[in-house]
């Protein structure tokens, strides 16, 4: 249990190869002690995705303690440019094919956090009972649907589903969006890889995350693996739950 002024944070963290692939290119981290948490979803095959996943993960593990939320930002992004271009390096040692990977960052320092992504893995919020989802895919589906071209449930069919629109290596410069808010006591969040939203609803995830206040983050993470698991998991599958602690709970 990891504690800063105002909260103390329980991380889960779990993840699998699947039963369809034969590799695990997600990677994930956590370091509650600088307040970052985060998943990438590689994408380019074997000695491509797993390198621009672990690459994102090794720059992120740097970012050290900050002064601010802002400046805590600023130092992950910073890292993140590394990494970026250390993907594109390695992209054009392979001949240039596409090599990159999805990207899902909480960032924490005080009572604020930060969500930041790139792609389609997700950030959920467990806040009172209501799971929001805090990301909003980057694909191409996504875009069907705010341009109103596509009804939500056409797009649960749509042939091009999973064809994404950002990721990390495959662009001039990493193309993120964030969004911010302020910490509560009991708040939840769930950090994950397509491979978990492709199988578990929202209604699922909300399930898992809000059965009982006693359930550990690292429970919730191994069952809702265990479950993705058992309906057939096509792809990696990552997750990382953080669960936020008024200081005087626990002990």
């Amino acid at each position: 249990m990891i504690e800063n002024e105002y909260f103390k944070f329980q991380t889960g963290q779990a993840t699998d190869t699947g039963k369809v692939r034969d590799h695990n290119e997600d990677s994930h981290l956590a370091r509650p002690d600088f307040g970052l948490w985060l998943v990438a979803d590689g994408m380019g095959g074997h000695d491509a995705g797993d390198f621009a996943s672990q690459t994102i993960a090794a720059e992120a593990a740097s970012v050290g303690m900050s002064s601010s939320l802002q400046d805590l930002q600023a130092r992950f992004m910073e890292r993140l440019g590394r990494a970026h271009s250390l993907i594109q390096t390695h992209a054009a040692e392979l001949g240039g094919g596409t090599v990159g990977a999805t990207l899902v960052t909480l960032l924490i320092h005080e009572d604020e956090y930060a969500c930041i992504w790139s792609g389609d893995s997700r950030i959920y919020l467990l806040r009172n009972g209501q799971l929001v989802q805090q990301t909003r895919d980057h694909t191409e589906v996504q875009q069907l649907l705010d341009t109103g071209a596509i009804s939500a449930t056409e797009a649960e069919t749509w042939p091009r589903k999973n064809v994404i629109t950002r990721a990390i290596g495959v662009s001039d410069a990493p193309q993120c969006d964030v969004v911010t808010g302020t910490l509560e006591a009991g708040d939840t969040f769930v950090l994950c890889s397509d491979g978990l939203t492709e199988h578990l609803s929202d209604g699922d995830i909300a399930q898992f995350t809000g059965n009982g206040s006693e359930a550990g983050a690292q429970m919730i993470c191994n069952e809702m693996i265990r479950e993705t698991l058992s309906r057939g998991a096509k792809d990696n599958v990552t997750t990382v739950v953080i669960r936020c602690f008024a200081r005087e709970e626990l002990g």
